[in-house]
């Protein structure tokens, strides 16, 4: 029995395309229904509204959402990945900035522990001032 001849390359070719229109629907529809929930200028009640308009009939909500807010949703998209990455150099910066610390902290103890051996200052004053450099 030859499978081949039952399925043809075109329709192999339909199938795929029917699929991948489905999935961009679907990709699509999740990210409207997220640019609803991320828009800070609606209402709680404009939000509700749009939802059950692109949930209860989707492909219609959809197109008119596209339409009326479309060229807001690539602002709000690129305002979320602007907060998102200067929250992350935030974090780089935290994060270097630490350890640069904790290498000038070893730095003062190692020169606080050559002026005690040259004998500058006596170990009352190297602890007093180990302990302003440790807190």
């Amino acid at each position: 029995m030859n499978l081949a001849y039952d399925y043809p390359v075109l329709g192999a070719f339909w199938t795929v395309m029917w699929i991948f229109l489905w999935i961009l629907w679907i990709v699509l529809l999740f990210r409207i229904i997220g640019d609803i929930f991320r828009d800070d200028e609606l209402s709680g009640i404009a939000k509700t509204a749009w939802l059950v308009f692109v949930v209860v009939v989707p492909f219609l909500g959809v197109f008119v959402y596209t339409l009326a807010r479309g060229r807001g949703m690539g602002k709000r998209e690129a305002e979320h990945a602007r907060a998102h990455r200067e929250a992350v150099d935030e974090y780089i910066r935290a994060t270097a900035g630490s350890g640069a610390e904790a290498d000038s902290t070893v730095d003062q103890l190692a020169k606080l522990s050559d002026i005690r051996a040259r004998g500058d200052i006596d170990d009352a004053e190297f602890e007093r001032a180990k302990e302003k450099i440790l807190h």
